[in-house]
C-alpha cells in the first residue's frame, strides 16, 4: 500500500529524540491529534501533505487501531464493503473478503502508520483527562493521566463516537458471580467450551458473536429487547487474479469503489426517508426471515414492528441459523434484575449462567464529552451539551475555537461508509488549520448564530426521516433530540464540507511572542 508520498512525509517529519519520546516539551505544536485510529491518522497524513509538521498524535493506549484494536472479539468484522471501508487516497488491493475481519483492518490501520512514516508522531499511553483554552496565548492545554501538558495552536478531538464500551444500567449488574465480558472488551483467555453463557443485545457485535459462541457454548441465551432489520451479506473471498489486477491497474479497484459508492447511496432513499424503496427493503428482510428460519413463532419474535432505517440495519448470513441451533435459545421478556447466579427476567424466572456477554454497545457523545472541555471564558462543552451535542457543520463549536471534533455531532452515515464521511471532515479540518497556523497565530471561532442557523435547518431535515420516527435507539437521546445522524446522501455531506467559509467565523488575533 505503498504510496509516492511516502518517501517525503518520513523526510520532512520533525526529528524525534528518545527525550522527546517520553513526553512534551515546552514547544508549542501547530496540532495536537487526540486518537490514532482512522481519524487521528488520516487527519495526520493530510495535514502533512499539505505542509503542517509540528504535529503530535496522543493515544491512550499502546498500540493504534482505535475502535478496531479494541473489538477484537469472535466474528468481528465490518458491515460495509472492505473497497469502500478505506481511505480512497490509501487503496489495499489486497483484501481478503468484501467484507475483512476486525484483524485485517486493524493491519490496515497499521500499515497506514507505516507507509506514511507515521511512527514519530505518535505518543502512546497519553489518556487526556481534561483540556482548556489559554486565551491569552491562543493556545490549547491538554493534560493526561500521568500529569503531562501539552500544548497547540490547535486540537483535533480524534477519538471517535465508539471509544468507550457502555454496560446497560441493569440492577444488580454487579452482583454477579461468574464472568462478565463487554465485546469492546474481550478476554481471549476465556475458554467459553462447555459453559451457560448469556448474551446481552442484539445489535451490530451480537449477531457476530453469536453464531460463533454457538459452536462452543453448552447452552447460549440470547436475550432479544428489539429484534433488528436484519439483510443478507454478500460476503464472498476475493481471488488472486482480483488482487493482482487492483495492484497492477489501480483504476479498476476505483472503478469498483465507485460503484459500490453509488450501490450505498441508492440506499439512502429507503434507510433514510420512509419512501416506497423503504417497503422495497422491508419486504426484502421479510423475505430473508421467512427464508432462514421455519418455525412460525421465532419468526414472529424476530420480526421488527419499526420502520426499516429507525434502527441500524444489520447484514448477517448466519445470525438466524445460529439461533436455530439445538443449544441456542432466544430470550425475549424484559431483563428485570442480574443475580448472582444469572439473569432474573420480568416473568419471574432466573437463567443461570457462567459468563454473561454483553454486547451493549457504546458510550455515544449525544450529550456530554469525553473530558472536560473549557472555552472562550472558562465555558465548559459538557454543560452546553447537556441537553444534546450540536456543533457547525458537525466538526467545530462557537466559543471553542481551533477546535475540531472528527465525527462529532450529526455527521454520521446511515447507508454509506463511515470513511467517506471521514475523509470530508478531514479535508474540511485541513483547510482550516491551514489558516490557522499560515502567518501570525490566530483563532477561529464559528460565530453563535451561525451555528445556531446550521442546527436548526439539520432539526428541521431530521424530523422528516426514519431515525425520528419513534423508535427507540441510540441515535437519539432520552428526550428524542437527534444529535447523531447526517439527515442526507453523503454527495451531500461532501457539499457541506467542501468550502471553508471564513464568514461563519470570528477570526481573532494573539500575540507571536505570547506562544513563542
Amino acid at each position: 500500500m505503498k504510496t509516492p508520498t511516502s518517501a517525503a512525509l518520513k523526510a520532512n517529519a520533525p526529528k524525534t529524540t528518545a527525550k522527546s519520546r517520553r513526553g512534551p516539551s515546552s514547544m508549542v505544536y501547530d496540532t495536537l491529534i487526540v486518537g490514532a485510529g482512522f481519524a487521528g491518522l488520516g487527519t495526520a497524513i493530510k495535514l502533512r501533505e499539505n505542509g503542517v509538521h509540528k504535529l503530535a498524535i496522543l493515544e491512550r493506549a499502546s498500540e493504534v487501531g482505535g475502535t478496531w484494536r479494541d473489538n477484537q472479539y469472535p466474528g468481528a468484522a465490518c458491515d460495509i464493503p472492505s473497497n469502500l471501508y478505506s481511505f480512497s487516497f490509501a487503496p489495499n488491493p489486497n483484501w481478503s473478503r468484501s467484507y475483512s475481519g476486525s484483524r485485517e483492518i486493524l493491519a490496515y490501520v497499521k500499515t497506514l502508520v507505516s507507509d506514511f512514516g507515521l511512527e514519530p508522531l505518535i505518543h502512546f499511553q497519553q489518556n487526556v483527562t481534561s483540556l482548556e483554552l489559554d486565551e491569552a496565548t491562543g493556545v490549547w492545554n491538554l493534560h493526561t493521566d500521568n500529569g503531562e501538558v501539552w500544548r497547540g495552536r490547535a486540537v483535533v478531538m480524534a477519538s471517535g463516537p465508539l471509544a468507550n464500551a457502555s454496560l446497560p444500567k441493569i440492577e444488580g449488574i454487579d452482583s454477579f458471580k461468574g464472568k462478565k465480558m463487554h465485546s469492546a472488551r474481550w478476554d481471549h483467555d476465556y475458554d467459553f467450551s462447555g459453559k451457560r453463557v448469556a448474551v446481552v443485545g442484539t445489535g451490530a457485535s451480537a449477531i457476530q458473536i453469536v453464531p460463533e459462541l454457538v459452536k462452543k457454548a453448552a447452552k447460549l441465551k440470547v436475550f432479544q429487547r428489539t429484534p433488528p432489520w436484519v439483510m443478507p451479506r454478500p460476503d464472498f473471498a476475493s481471488s488472486g487474479l482480483t488482487r493482482r489486477l487492483f495492484a497492477k491497474m489501480p483504476i479498476t479497484q476505483k472503478a469498483v469503489r465507485e460503484a459500490l459508492y453509488w450501490t450505498h447511496e441508492s440506499m439512502a432513499l429507503a434507510v433514510i426517508w420512509d419512501s416506497p424503496l423503504s417497503r422495497v427493503g422491508e419486504r426484502l428482510g421479510k423475505a430473508f426471515l421467512n427464508a432462514q428460519v421455519k418455525d412460525p413463532w421465532l419468526r414472529r419474535q424476530l420480526q421488527p414492528d419499526y420502520t426499516l432505517g429507525c434502527k441500524r440495519i444489520l447484514v448477517s448470513n448466519d445470525y438466524y441459523p445460529a439461533l436455530q441451533q439445538p443449544n441456542c435459545e432466544l430470550i425475549t421478556w424484559p431483563i428485570a434484575r442480574i443475580c448472582e447466579d444469572g439473569i432474573r427476567t420480568a416473568e419471574g424466572i432466573e437463567h443461570q449462567f457462567d459468563c454473561i456477554v454483553f454486547a451493549t454497545g457504546f458510550d455515544v457523545p449525544k450529550s456530554g464529552t469525553p473530558y472536560p472541555v473549557k472555552g472562550i471564558g472558562g465555558r465548559v462543552l459538557a454543560q452546553e451539551w447537556s441537553r444534546g451535542a450540536k456543533a457547525y457543520k458537525s466538526i467545530n463549536i462557537s466559543g471553542y475555537p481551533n477546535l475540531f471534533i472528527m465525527f462529532g455531532p450529526n455527521s454520521g452515515p446511515g447507508h454509506n461508509s463511515a470513511l467517506v464521511y471521514m475523509e470530508q471532515q478531514i479535508g474540511y479540518a485541513v483547510k482550516a488549520i491551514r489558516h490557522i497556523v499560515d502567518g501570525a497565530p490566530k483563532l477561529l471561532d464559528v460565530k453563535p448564530e451561525v451555528q445556531e442557523r446550521h442546527n436548526v435547518d439539520l432539526q428541521r431535515r431530521l424530523a422528516k426521516t426514519n431515525w425520528n420516527s419513534g423508535c427507540k435507539s441510540w441515535y437519539l437521546t432520552d428526550d428524542g433530540f437527534n444529535a447523531t445522524m447526517y439527515p442526507g446522501f453523503a454527495t451531500q455531506y461532501a457539499q457541506q464540507m467542501g468550502t471553508l467559509d471564513l464568514k461563519a467565523y470570528r477570526e481573532m488575533r494573539v500575540q507571536v511572542s505570547a506562544v513563542a
